[in-house]
């Protein structure tokens, strides 16, 4: 796995993380899972794109 495609992951898993704790602190917030979703499918765009 590339670097970037590596760092996207965790990025990724990190903001699942995020989201999933203020979600379960303040209330679901639709823009947050909705950026989440933009998120992950820019990392599997970049997974099914590499090299």
């Amino acid at each position: 796995m590339p670097g970037s495609t590596k760092a996207m992951g965790v990025v990724t898993v990190g903001g699942l993380v995020v989201v999933t704790a203020y979600t379960a602190a303040m209330g679901s917030n639709g823009w947050l899972w909705f950026g989440w979703v933009v998120l992950g499918m820019v990392t599997l765009g970049m997974l099914a794109t590499r090299n």
